[in-house]
């Protein structure tokens, strides 16, 4: 797609999303304050089909006004005997910065099929597939993040025409996303001007935006160069942990990274105290990932004074 087809096809998607909310103090909210960025347009500019589209906001008080407009909705059956109790919290994160967490109660994540602990819910798999889905699927522990990716993808293209099924309805919760159906991600964790959501990014390619209230596709120079030569170029972030496990999935996709931008994400990494459970949790959330919640639960169980890398090696090597 080139860039003037790239906008409209954007425009389109958010004045669509938006035209589904009934409250119309929302819709006007979506559509003033609504940034579009991450891998869709990469995915645009590569004639590729997008697997989500990830939606910011400027306005913190918008992202928790949407939050709380799409936890009111979310009707998740009841599953493995536990309650679904969802909530929606401003509090101040590790740097000081108010952002907006979701809060999935004695789960890790929530789905329209039900809220389950993170292991059970890759048991009983994605879209209701009951079965050994696990021992199917999985041979590996370590692959519990792909199956995450996968489920998360199947949610995300739920579409049914039945009247008891409406587009853009909220089918999957985590502590950072609302995913609704029809590809839309509502990330809740990061507000702000684009320059402000692109400080916490990792790899240029990922960098363009679109903001709706001005109807504007900026690409930068930078992040169109990585696409054409699918280098990954690590622009810096405050989730270099993040970052390196996502280098996983971009290898397998054959993007290309050179050994001078691995050691700018480990030079990074190595002025964080991972022995301290809030930056610990602060650094694994950034994945977004029901593969970490239980290391993060033993973690929280644990006297902070016993907590050194010989420990969590430890925990790790036992757990995956």
């Amino acid at each position: 797609m080139n860039s003037r087809n790239i906008k409209a096809h954007l425009r389109r998607k958010v004045d669509d999303w938006a035209a589904s909310v009934t409250d119309p103090v929302v819709a006007a909210l979506i559509l003033r304050d609504t940034i579009v960025t991450g891998g869709s347009i990469a995915s645009l500019l590569l004639n590729e089909d997008a697997r989500d589209y990830d939606v910011y906001f400027t306005s913190q008080t918008t992202t928790l006004v949407v939050a709380r407009y799409y936890l009111a909705q979310f009707k998740p059956k009841q599953s493995a005997g536990i309650p679904c109790n969802i909530s929606v919290v401003s509090i101040p994160d590790i740097r000081g910065v108010i952002c907006t967490k979701i809060v999935v109660k004695s789960a890790g994540i929530a789905s329209e099929q039900g809220t389950v602990k993170p292991y059970q819910y890759f048991e009983q798999g994605p879209a209701g597939r009951a079965g050994q889905y696990l021992d199917d699927v999985i041979q590996d522990p370590g692959q519990i993040e792909e199956v995450y990716e996968e489920t998360e993808t199947m949610a995300l293209a739920v579409r049914d025409s039945r009247t008891d099924k409406t587009k853009y309805r909220p089918v999957f919760i985590s502590t950072n996303a609302i995913t609704l159906s029809d590809k839309i991600q509502v990330v809740m964790r990061f507000a702000g001007n684009p320059e402000e959501i692109h400080s916490t990014f990792d790899f240029a390619h990922c960098m363009n935006y679109y903001r709706r209230d001005q109807d504007q596709l900026v690409l930068r120079p930078q992040a169109l160069e990585a696409l054409l030569t699918k280098e990954l170029r690590y622009v810096g972030s405050l989730y270099p942990i993040c970052s390196l496990i996502r280098l996983r999935k971009f290898i397998k996709r054959d993007w290309w990274i050179s050994a001078g931008q691995v050691l700018k994400m480990v030079m990074q990494a190595a002025a964080l105290d991972l022995t301290n459970p809030r930056v610990l949790e602060d650094q694994l959330t950034g994945v977004d990932c029901a593969y970490f919640a239980e290391l993060l639960a033993k973690v929280a169980d644990k006297d902070p004074q016993r907590i050194d890398s010989a420990y969590l090696v430890e925990v790790i090597d036992r757990m995956f």
